[in-house]
């Protein structure tokens, strides 16, 4: 499952729908971006994203693709929010499922950091003082 979309995500509900596919699962491993009020001491009023429409859900489903191969894992969920976001609400959600926490937990990290190198979301800052394009991706 890979999805680019405006609207908030229920984690509950993302993990519930991946789990219930699979009987041999032993571990559920997440990671929730959400964003933050505070960036290299500015006070953020909130964010908007903008994505490459068609190229992002393919370097998505490339990155789901991979880390089932390679962390043998059941599954990977990935979620990315567009558009504008407001501060404390969530931004990605990553859901690794495996039978055995170790490969879900390399998974889901791996998924995060492929994710900021290679697929083509952009983030801007809109504080007080306008708006910043944020170029590096830690």
């Amino acid at each position: 499952m890979v999805r680019i979309q405006k609207e908030n995500f229920n984690i509950d509900t993302e993990i519930t729908d991946l789990r219930k596919k699979y009987k041999n699962t032993g571990a559920v491993v997440i990671f929730v971006g959400v964003a933050r009020e505070f960036s290299k001491g500015k006070t953020i009023k909130n964010l908007l994203f903008e994505h490459y429409p068609g190229m992002a859900e393919k370097q998505l489903t490339h990155i789901r693709e991979e880390a089932i191969s390679k962390f043998n894992v059941l599954d990977v969920g990935i979620i990315h929010r567009i558009g504008k976001i407001d501060i404390a609400e969530n931004i990605v959600l990553i859901i690794s499922i495996s039978p055995h926490r170790k490969e879900a937990f390399l998974a889901c990290e791996w998924c995060i950091d492929e994710l900021k190198k290679i697929v083509p979301i952009w983030k801007k800052e809109i504080t007080a003082d306008g708006e910043i394009w944020v170029e590096d991706h830690p």
